[in-house]
């Protein structure tokens, strides 16, 4: 399993993917690896900018031996198999540079590349919102938050048959929160296509 991504969602889906089997788990993050105590500009009270382990990579540290996160590397290409299945992915080292603009940018690092197994890939990065061009492209109305708007206690959208669910329908929340609505989601739109539904 390639999980891309941290924070909350990033751990539990190394957890996850632990618990349900997982023969490895590899976790990638843009950013560099945080220090282990604060750093003389990260004085108390402000929130504390240390590298943290929590469940999900500790779950994988027992089970493998080894933290599965690769700090300041990206993925470049999926390798798929003759039926379309993800097989493996190309990662790359990443390093901060300067901009134009005065800010600073995350460019590869030559000559880093390498390939490493992938049968799953799960995306864990931040959400931000959702993206004008699909709510555009299915005519969706979004609230002030630009999330997908619904009826109260429902995941209908304005548009006939359209459902939404996830961080498009409540924000930017966590995997079990998804995985919670995804199953509420499927009750409802059985609901609309059959008149009833045995889903629970």
């Amino acid at each position: 399993v390639l999980v891309i991504g941290g924070g909350d969602t990033g751990n539990d889906c190394v957890g996850t993917s632990i618990r349900l089997g997982a023969k490895s788990v590899t976790q990638l993050e843009m950013m560099p690896k945080p220090p282990v105590s604060r750093a003389e500009d990260n004085s108390w009270p402000e929130w504390p900018k240390i590298l943290k382990t929590d469940y999900g990579q500790s779950e994988a540290i027992y089970k493998f031996g080894e933290d599965p996160r690769v700090y300041e590397t990206t993925v470049t290409e999926f390798v798929l198999d003759e039926n379309k299945s993800v097989r493996q992915a190309k990662i790359v080292k990443l390093e901060r540079q300067a901009d134009k603009r005065g800010g600073m940018t995350l460019v590869p690092v030559e000559g880093s590349e390498k390939v490493i197994p992938a049968d799953l890939v799960l995306i864990a990065a931040g959400f931000l919102g959702s993206q004008k061009y699909v709510t555009d492209a299915f005519g969706v109305e979004v609230n002030a938050r630009t999330n997908v708007a619904t009826a109260p206690d429902s995941y209908k959208t304005n548009v006939d048959k359209v459902f939404v669910t996830g961080d498009m329908h409540r924000g930017q929340s966590l995997v079990v929160w998804a995985v919670r609505e995804g199953r509420e989601v499927a009750k409802e739109v059985d609901f609309s296509l059959m008149g009833y539904t045995n889903l629970t």
